[in-house]
């Protein structure tokens, strides 16, 4: 004789901090994307240009936990990439310019255009990762 029984569902233990809500992954990345908490979207997600605050002042979710170290700078290094390359080749193909008009127009083009998509695409990445449930372990400093 078998006895049914019913799954067992684990369910790490997080805590006494509040858990995101159910937004979709979407909003999210939108509200990080905007430097705002993605979990509730009132309050600021960073406390510099790319520190952000240890606790939402707005629904204290506890977004020091969140490690995205890696991730933001590969993304914006990645969109940048695809976005100057092809306009090198461009002019290149067109003009047939000197080295030093290349340095000129693209070196202050691509520090704009990364430290202009660096704050957003790591908003992003800390909402997508707090959405996901992807936090620090309870044993890392």
């Amino acid at each position: 004789m078998t006895v049914a029984t019913k799954p067992v569902i684990w369910q790490p233990d997080r805590g006494q901090t509040p858990e995101p809500s159910l937004a979709s992954v979407s909003t999210f990345l939108l509200r990080g994307a905007m430097a705002k908490c993605p979990n509730c979207g009132k309050g600021a997600l960073f406390c510099g240009y790319l520190t952000p605050v240890e606790t939402c002042l707005a629904c204290a979710v506890d977004i020091r936990e969140i490690r995205a170290e890696d991730a933001p700078p590969y993304f914006t290094m990645l969109i940048a990439g695809h976005i100057i390359v092809p306009l090198m080749l461009l002019l290149e193909r067109a003009r047939s310019p000197e080295l030093w008009v290349h340095a000129a127009i693209f070196l202050p083009l691509t520090c704009v255009l990364v430290l202009g998509l660096l704050r957003p695409i790591k908003g992003a990445t800390i909402g997508l990762m707090l959405r996901l449930g992807l936090r620090r372990a309870r044993g890392d400093a």
